[in-house]
């Protein structure tokens, strides 16, 4: 943003508000706030932008869209001209932050943590500008202190306050042990802080107490506090459990457009909105006339639509997006067979034919190793389990018997959302 030449505080005062409106929209908490309305103030007056500041542990590299909530509010305060700084913890990564955790988490070796770093970026990218990005690794200052330095710091927080932490709470009345370094990583996230100079950190509220750290820390070393600005916890496909892998209810940001879609496509009305508040760039006036629509009657299918289209297109290109909404009408909505999906092309040895080798048929359970082999089905046994539940069809007809005869050409849909094509 260009500084103004004659400062109009009018213009001064609605652009704090415009601003603090979308970087508050779907935010838990804001900590700092007369802080960071000052900072946005001073960013109208002289064009100087916000140093906003996103931690990353490089242990799971794998986003999905609950991770990428703090991403996209990113991506918005990066929209309105401030500068994001990304800080890849490898210097923290081999203390290992026990965050939530009933011990100890284990530290990655240098080369565990560049790969993960590697892979962070490359998914980081897919949402923020890299040309308007800043990569930085906390190795680069918190390995030149010295001990005399790393004591200083030290003095600044008791181990009462350490034991405000639910975890390391948690874990010294239940007698588990607690090494004394790992005291030293919310120090040392709060010293990056300062390090850089961050206007504002971003993170999840299972970050609450490390970034708070980082504020107090830049009070206690004379400099303007950050403000602290929280984001919640995404639930999940299931709409009950946060967003996770491990339980399933993800939607990855690599996944493909198809996928993605369909996906979005599961997640439960009520929370249509808090998706496009957590998970989309849209802006507050966009996201009233969407709210106004859902209170005046209109068909939640209809506005999923549109969040499963917003959502796609952020990760995908419009031809991408366009080709999976299709894709959805063809298979989810008007109950047809996609014309693009994978061929399994059959080679006349790979399954046990019930006819001479150059006969173009099998039987159904013959193909459920290729299957399990192509990534179709997780097991044989899975398969057979979705066949005796009415999970497969051929040619868009259920189908529950492995001695159903399959022929060149044949279409078959696993589960939900899979479909191939078998090929001769």
């Amino acid at each position: 943003m260009k500084p103004l030449e004659e400062v109009n505080e009018e213009t001064v005062k609605n652009e704090v508000a415009r601003q603090m409106r979308i970087i508050s929209q779907g935010a838990a908490q804001i900590i700092g706030e007369d802080d960071l309305k000052a900072k946005l103030a001073r960013f109208v007056r002289t064009g100087t932008p916000l140093t906003v500041k996103l931690g990353l542990d490089p242990s799971a590299p794998d986003i999905h869209l609950g991770h990428a909530v703090v991403l996209r509010k990113l991506k918005q305060m990066q929209d309105m001209g401030h500068h994001i700084v990304i800080i890849i913890g490898d210097f923290t990564g081999r203390i290992g932050d026990p965050t939530g955790k009933s011990k100890g988490r284990k530290a990655l070796s240098d080369r565990e943590i560049m790969q993960n770093a590697q892979t962070y970026q490359e998914q980081v990218f897919r949402v923020l500008d890299p040309e308007k990005t800043t990569v930085r690794y906390n190795g680069e200052w918190l390995e030149l202190l010295k001990l005399e330095e790393i004591l200083k710091l030290a003095s600044t927080v008791t181990v009462a306050r350490m034991l405000e932490r639910d975890d390391f709470q948690n874990r010294y009345l239940n007698n588990t042990p607690i090494g004394l370094h790992e005291f030293f990583y919310p120090l040392m996230q709060a010293y990056d802080s300062a390090a850089i100079r961050a206007d504002v950190e971003i993170g999840g509220t299972d970050q609450t107490f490390n970034i708070l750290m980082g504020r107090s820390l830049q009070k206690d070393l004379g400099m303007e506090p950050q403000a602290a600005l929280f984001m919640p916890i995404l639930e999940g496909l299931d709409g009950v459990e946060k967003m996770s892998k491990s339980l399933g209810n993800y939607i990855g940001v690599q996944e493909e457009a198809s996928v993605m879609f369909k996906k979005v496509m599961e997640v439960p009305d009520r929370l249509i909105i808090r998706y496009f508040e957590l998970t989309t760039d849209i802006l507050p006036d966009e996201l009233d006339k969407i709210k106004k629509a859902l209170n005046g009657g209109e068909n939640p299918r209809d506005c999923k639509m549109l969040l499963a289209r917003t959502i796609t297109a952020l990760y995908h290109t419009p031809e991408e997006t366009r080709s999976a909404e299709e894709f959805f009408h063809q298979a989810f909505s008007q109950k047809g067979i996609p014309e693009d999906i994978p061929v399994l092309r059959i080679e006349a040895d790979a399954v046990a034919l019930r006819e001479p080798a150059h006969c173009s048929k099998c039987r159904l359970g013959d193909l459920s190793p290729l299957l399990v082999q192509e990534g179709f089905v997780a097991s044989g046994s899975e398969f057979r389990r979705l066949l005796a539940q009415g999970g497969v069809r051929v040619n868009m007809e259920k189908e529950s018997s492995m001695d159903r005869e399959i022929a060149d050409g044949d279409v078959l849909k696993i589960g939900k959302k899979k479909f191939l094509r078998i090929c001769f």
